[in-house]
């Protein structure tokens, strides 16, 4: 299952930017390219089930928050 809204995109990059964390160091723990990932945070590239997972525990907040589907983190 792979999922694509723009307010995943939003969230994912206000977590990142709020703890300074650079989209090269992201892309190094998805074991992605750079490119890619600032592709997923433009919201072009899907995210598969299996990553919205992992970047949910990395932030620690839940797998909701970041679509959309909760507004608690």
């Amino acid at each position: 299952m792979d999922v694509i809204l723009p307010i995943f995109s939003q969230r994912l990059k206000q977590l990142r930017r709020d703890r300074k964390i650079t989209q090269k160091t992201m892309a190094e723990l998805l074991g992605k390219t750079e490119r890619h990932y600032q592709a997923i945070e433009a919201g072009c590239i899907n995210v598969p089930a299996t990553q919205l997972i992992f970047l949910a525990q990395y932030f620690h907040t839940s797998a909701d928050y970041l679509l959309g589907l909760s507004d608690q983190p």
